[in-house]
């Protein structure tokens, strides 16, 4: 090929990533060449896939391609359009970071030889991509079953463990339910003209209720993926399980696919838009960004902590979908494309600063050997490196300034705030109950971020191991730096990330906001009008620390000189050790007691003649309780019935085919005996 086009060089990065799965099981045991040289060029693939969606972004152009691979009449059809561009850009990244971070983090006693670990992460992140460019149902179904069973051997890695078994089970029978309504949904677009292609599905004119019929199977299809209330419930199973490697991707990329076929399908492949669909978004996300959040101050294990403030982000991004999708409706297309850019800022900042947050467990776990936040503390001492990525990814996920999460939660909540009169009385009484619910969302997950890295670096080691625990290796602190960096720069120039999602806005909802933003400069962000509201990250980032330069000064400096050092009074300090710190538990029981009902807690009390006491309270899910465990008990009755009618003897099975054989002649019309 003379002159490939990007969609080529993309297939290339893709098929490349095959070649290095391949030469992993070529590779099976030499755990060096595998670390060393196939995960790193992963990430450089990552790399070149980031640079080419950046340049199909600038370009704007789309281009097309056809497979000829497949079954008869089913050839891949496969397209890269400023979305999918978007979303590849957001995958190169993170790749590159996690793939470089890998290349120190996996052991040789992983559970899994590390060629096939090799494999299986490689696949993964094809597929993912290849989701991407996907343009019809059955190249889209083809890679999205591959991303599920991929990731399900990535999540049972260590698959020795009993619980890992279980938690991989769960959250494949979860993907295959959600690839079922998956199926139906585009069933359903296809409008019976037997041509699955996305380009068919475009042009097709589906009534209202057979257009909801689609949308509501997309919902719950790409909502099982994306872990939205009540389908949560394997994402707080699997990350856990997961090596925080793989944590990261599926954290930070695989939920954002699940994001990416909801836009897909709502703004681009259906052609009507219903104003209560974007209220059932945003109804779903809420709620299950609320959920998420709470349960993520009171956990006690970090992974877990992660993976709940996952739930919680995904909440705010269903939020910002349902929000654009409100207003798009009923053609507000400036305030639409203001939610979708809080929507898809909030995509790539996520998928960066808890990527970065998930590897920081992992270097917290193989210098400790600990998960469980009760038996951390004090590792700003022993791992500085980590403790200070820790702290730049923390800041992101509280959406504090200058930092990526608060530019796109600040962006969400300007949504809210400039939401004009809607024709809907009730969604004008409605979107301030939002509104403050986003907010509470916002300071609770600060609250979880704080209780995250404080117990877990500050303080005393509450383990006498802690003491001789060792920072991340130089691979691992390169694949940190470089989320670290990406998220402060996403922070700090956030008119320039707008600029690049220009092209996106104007294809789903045909109107931008980089021309706003553009005319205030670089440095000024201003999403509607600068007499509306407006924030530099770059004065705002001279403000904090001119503000601790003349701290340190007048502290450090000039107070400090005058200080007469002496031998403290008794008030206990000679005794003071880890015990008497703040808990995880400690620390998440306001919130269990203030949101006592959305808990199921079992609390362990210590016995009386114990001499270090311990108090533990066990949280779980009441959805897990109350609405999956009856189906649970009916499918093990039915199991049970169905098992006694086979009893293993051939006239059993011939009386079963003559009873059978009787009732259908009586039913059939017409027949008779």
């Amino acid at each position: 090929m003379a002159n490939p086009t990007l969609i080529d060089l993309v297939l290339w990065v893709i098929s490349g990533w095959l070649v290095i799965g391949f030469l992993g099981i070529l590779t099976l045991h030499k755990f060096t060449f595998v670390a060393r040289v196939l995960f790193p060029l992963g990430g450089v693939g990552g790399l070149i896939l980031a640079l080419l969606a950046l340049r199909s972004l600038n370009s704007g152009v789309d281009e097309n391609r056809t497979l000829p691979i497949g079954l008869p009449q089913l050839i891949f059809h496969l397209r890269l359009d400023a979305l999918s561009s978007f979303f590849l850009l957001v995958l190169g990244v993170v790749i590159f970071g996690v793939s470089i971070f890998s290349a120190g983090y996996f052991r040789n006693s992983a559970g899994t030889a590390p060629g096939l670990l090799a494999l299986e992460f490689h696949f993964f992140i094809a597929s993912m991509a290849l989701v991407l460019i996907s343009d019809d149902a059955y190249v889209f179904m083809v890679a999205w079953e591959s991303m599920a069973m991929s990731s399900y051997f990535l999540v049972t890695a260590n698959h020795k463990m009993p619980k890992i078994r279980a938690a991989g089970f769960l959250y494949l029978l979860v993907a295959h339910i959600g690839a079922i309504a998956l199926l139906l949904s585009f069933g359903v677009l296809q409008a019976n003209s037997g041509d699955y292609t996305f380009s068919n599905m475009r042009i097709q004119s589906l009534s209202p209720f057979w257009a909801s019929v689609a949308f509501v199977l997309a919902v719950f299809g790409f909502g099982a993926k994306a872990g939205i209330l009540p389908l949560h419930i394997w994402l707080p199973e699997a990350h856990p399980a997961a090596p925080s490697p793989v944590s990261a991707l599926m954290s930070g990329i695989m939920l954002k696919i699940a994001v990416y076929g909801m836009l897909r399908v709502s703004f681009d492949l259906l052609h009507i838009h219903l104003w209560w669909w974007g209220v059932l978004l945003l109804v779903l996300g809420l709620g299950t960004a609320l959920f998420g959040v709470i349960f993520a101050a009171v956990q006690s294990d970090m992974k877990r902590l992660l993976a709940y403030s996952s739930i919680e982000n995904i909440g705010l991004l269903f939020s910002a979908m349902g929000l654009a999708l409100l207003f798009y409706s009923y053609g507000m297309n400036t305030i639409a494309a203001l939610a979708l850019t809080a929507c898809l800022y909030h995509v790539a900042a996520h998928a960066v600063f808890k990527s970065l947050l998930f590897l920081v467990t992992g270097s917290v776990l193989h210098a400790t050997g600990e998960r469980n936040l009760g038996r951390l503390g004090g590792l700003i001492r022993f791992m500085p490196w980590v403790a200070w990525l820790a702290f730049i990814g923390v800041l992101a996920s509280s959406g504090l300034p200058p930092f990526s999460g608060f530019v796109s939660e600040w962006l969400l909540l300007q949504s809210f705030l400039f939401t004009p009169s809607l024709p809907q009385p009730i969604l004008n009484m409605f979107i301030p109950v939002a509104t403050a619910s986003i907010a509470l969302t916002a300071a609770l997950a600060g609250y979880a971020m704080v209780k995250f890295f404080g117990v877990v670096f500050l303080g005393q080691p509450r383990e006498e191991k802690l003491n001789h625990a060792q920072d991340a290796g130089l691979f691992e602190k390169i694949g940190m730096v470089w989320l670290a960096v990406v998220t402060l720069l996403l922070g700090l120039l956030p008119n320039l990330t707008i600029d690049l999602m220009e092209p996106v806005m104007r294809v789903l909802v045909g109107q931008g906001l980089a021309g706003e933003s553009k005319s205030h400069g670089w440095w000024l962000l201003t999403p509607i009008s600068i007499e509306r509201a407006s924030y530099s990250p770059v004065y705002f980032l001279i403000g904090i620390a001119t503000a601790i330069a003349f701290t340190f000064i007048l502290v450090r400096i000039l107070y400090h000189a005058r200080l007469r050092r002496s031998a403290p009074w008794a008030g206990g300090h000679a005794w003071t050790n880890s015990r008497m710190q703040d808990t995880a538990e400690g620390y998440g029981q306001p919130i269990r007691q203030v949101f006592e009902p959305f808990f199921s807690m079992k609390r362990q009390l210590p016995k009386p003649d114990d001499l270090e006491p311990k108090y533990e309270v066990i949280v779980s899910d009441k959805f897990w309780e109350g609405l999956y465990m009856p189906v649970v008990r009916l499918t093990e009755f039915l199991s049970a019935l169905v098992g006694r009618l086979q009893r293993g003897r051939i006239s059993i099975y011939l009386l079963y085919s003559f009873i059978t054989l009787i009732f259908l002649l009586l039913l059939v019309p017409g027949v008779k005996i």
